[in-house]
This record gives structure tokens, sequence and C-alpha cells, in this order.
């Protein structure tokens, strides 16, 4: 089951885990002005991703976008990370399905730890806002990065994979 929300309730509601532990930590790092997170990420050019180890196995993307439009976006799943995604700047719209309603489009890829699914109307819509965050754990079918209004919005978001079990 996805979370949802403000940074702080996610973190609230979320595993109490050392995989978690870790990308909270990193999230606190992110949000502190002056830290080489922070500087990094406000340094991003716009469709530029970086990637960042973390303790544990899991890692971070830090990346900035233009919000996209919904035709331009899929669903996705992941078997072997949780999706930590906290927007730092901007705001997007992102779609969550139970994957037990979706239809598998493109099967398991082991090596990107993704599966894209058929599109589909069976979602929920999330509007997430700078210094909140989605989690997505792999019963979660998701669809990131949408526009809110026609125009598209540049995001700076970071999104900490966490092996899954940890």
């Amino acid at each position: 089951m996805s979370l949802h929300g403000s940074l702080d309730t996610v973190r609230a509601q979320a595993p109490k885990t050392a995989g978690f532990a870790t990308g909270f930590a990193y999230f606190d790092e992110l949000f502190q002005p002056g830290s080489p997170a922070h500087a990094r990420v406000k340094g991003i050019a716009l469709d530029d991703t970086i990637k960042t180890d973390l303790a544990g196995g899991a890692f971070v993307i830090e990346q900035a976008y233009p919000t996209r439009l919904r035709a331009d976006g899929f669903f996705e799943s992941h078997q072997k990370f949780v999706d930590v995604q906290v927007i730092f700047e901007g705001e997007e719209l992102m779609e969550v399905a139970d994957i037990a309603r979706m239809t598998v489009k493109q099967p398991y890829n082991e090596k990107r730890d993704l599966v894209i699914y058929e599109d589909s109307t069976e979602s929920s819509l999330l509007r997430v806002y700078a210094k909140q965050a989605a989690v997505f754990f792999p019963c979660d079918v998701h669809m990131p990065t949408l526009r809110v209004r026609a125009d598209p919005v540049n995001v700076r978001k970071c999104v900490v994979k966490i092996p899954v079990g940890t």
C-alpha cells in the first residue's frame, strides 16, 4: 500500500527499518540549505539525473525535468526496490494503482528493476508538492512526473530506492 503526504507524515507511517532510516537521513540532508545534497539538487540542469549511492544498498536518483502530459507517461512497478519519491521544487501529479488490477505491457526487466503496464483507468491520483513524499512498494503500480495544469512545471525530485526487506 502506497504512502503519501508531507515528509514528516510519511516518515511517521513508513516501516521502521534500516533502509527507510537511510532514506530519511538523506532527505534531512537534502532540505538543509548549504548541505552537499541540497547544493547538488539545486544545481541539476533540466533533464539531467544524478545517481548517488547511500548505505545498505540504497541509492538516490536526483533529477530535474518538466512535467509531462499523461499521454507521455507510463505505469511502472519495481520488484527489488521501494521508491520514496520526494519533490524538492515544483509540483506534479502521480497516479497509483493496485498491481492486481493492471495488465503487464512489458515484463520484468531485471537490469532496470522495471515492469511496464498497459494504460488503465483503475488508478488514483496524487498531487505532490515540495517537501511531500510518495512511497511506492512493489505492489504499487505508479505513473509519476505528470502535469498538474496545461503547461509544464519544472520539478526537482529525489527518488530514494530502498532494497525490499531492508
